[in-house]
């Protein structure tokens, strides 16, 4: 069955169902589409039986479809039974891009990105604690500039812009209360974005970014249901539900740090949850750890990221006073995504994001996954798997990036896409 989509609302199932009337051509041409991503290579006669679509609409508009450019037959392949060889079809990489733009208080990552989800071309630069608003817009506008000259890429098939920055933000993408980066406050960075560049911008929170970039890279793996915890300026999470990103009312679905503190019962004075340290693990970390006994290496060392991987190699080489204080943050996060379990009865939660360091990874892992299957209401009823992203370091901005190809090629009845489609 289908249903009406709006710009968060979903149809049933991840592997939709197409309708062969004419006048839902579009429709049908996204139903398509999303069909062969995520199987990555398909034969005519699969897409046929997964969409619903009679062959006939499936031939026509993979012909149309193959016209544009869009997708590439592969070399014919015999069927199981004696009969026509079957031409499988896959999107053609090259045939869209899309920029992605990570914006963190203290770092700018911007991201050119294919139709398959591979990095053309990255450029980053370090932010200056008193940059203002502006100016981050023309710096973010400049180094994606020059970050498309670089790449080469066809500037016809750019079809948008992603942003994902820290929450929370409203629907019109305007910047509101960031604790980490005041001068930011009330930047209407989608509006002045769109200005200078002339191509769509979205903008998302970084944890939502970073889930649709999971679900478009990870093809069929990433087609139910799940949760993206993203360690970052903080531990925010992205919410795929029923096939689909979930938003909320105002775009800030996902806010995970007053979560964790609700299940571990901390109260501030006036009776609200009391945010935790653990949540915004790069500046924490070094400081648990000092408590557990850890002494850094280098006394002088200012640099909050700098200091917090020194952490985690030190864990990972042995020192009992780092390993405590990861299993400690490991153990506070895990205690959220209970949370976020219990609520939204997933079975799947993502771990990715700048600082989710390999050396820590098997803490956070095995203790996310314990909590996860040990203290939820319905633990009897279902096994939560805890996975790497498939993105790690750069999922905000290829995650950004993503959203540009989601919202143009994400069926809908009766919906429309911020981000314009490919040229006919």
């Amino acid at each position: 069955m289908v249903t009406p989509e709006g710009d968060s609302a979903v149809l049933d199932e991840p592997t939709r169902s197409g309708a062969n009337q004419y006048d839902l051509g579009t429709f049908n041409e996204a139903v398509i589409i999303e069909t062969i991503r995520l199987a990555g290579i398909i034969s005519r006669t699969e897409i046929s039986r997964k969409t619903g679509l009679t062959q006939q609409s499936v031939s026509r508009i993979l012909r149309i479809l193959l016209q544009q450019g869009l997708l590439v037959e592969e070399a014919q392949e015999r069927a199981e039974r004696l009969g026509k060889p079957r031409t499988p079809v896959r999107l053609r990489s090259k045939a869209a891009h899309a920029v992605g733009i990570h914006i963190d208080p203290e770092l700018l990552t911007v991201a050119v990105v294919d139709l398959d989800g591979k990095i053309v071309r990255r450029e980053t630069v370090d932010l200056a604690a008193d940059l203002d608003g502006l100016r981050l817009v023309d710096l973010a506008a400049a180094t994606v500039s020059g970050a498309l000259s670089i790449s080469q890429v066809d500037l016809g098939s750019v079809l948008g812009v992603g942003v994902a920055v820290p929450g929370p933000i409203n629907a019109d993408g305007t910047l509101l209360d960031l604790p980490l980066q005041p001068a930011w406050r009330g930047l209407e960075i989608r509006q002045r974005l769109q200005h200078k560049l002339n191509h769509p911008v979205l903008v998302e929170k970084d944890g939502t970014a970073a889930a649709i970039g999971e679900r478009w890279i990870g093809r069929s793996a990433r087609a139910r249901d799940f949760a993206y915890l993203y360690l970052g300026t903080g531990v925010g999470s992205g919410l795929i539900l029923n096939g689909s990103i979930y938003r909320g009312g105002t775009a800030n679905a996902g806010e995970f740090g007053q979560l964790a503190a609700l299940r571990m019962g901390e109260w501030d004075a006036d009776g609200g949850p009391r945010m935790m340290a653990e949540c915004n693990p790069t500046a924490s970390l070094p400081v648990i750890a000092a408590d557990f006994g850890y002494v850094e290496t280098d006394a002088t060392a200012t640099d909050e990221a700098k200091r917090y991987k020194a952490v985690c190699k030190a864990a990972a080489n042995g020192n009992e006073a780092a390993r405590q204080a990861v299993t400690q943050v490991a153990r506070v996060i895990g205690q959220g995504a209970v949370g976020l379990v219990d609520l939204l009865d997933i079975d799947l939660i993502v771990l990715g994001g700048p600082a989710y360091e390999k050396e820590i990874a098997d803490t956070l892992l095995s203790e996310i996954d314990r909590a996860v299957n040990s203290f939820p209401i319905a633990r009897g009823t279902r096994t939560v798997a805890v996975e790497e992203s498939m993105l790690q370091a750069d999922a905000a901005a290829v995650g950004a990036a993503s959203t540009i190809f989601h919202d143009a090629f994400t069926p809908r009845v009766g919906g429309s896409s911020q981000a314009r489609r490919l040229p006919k």
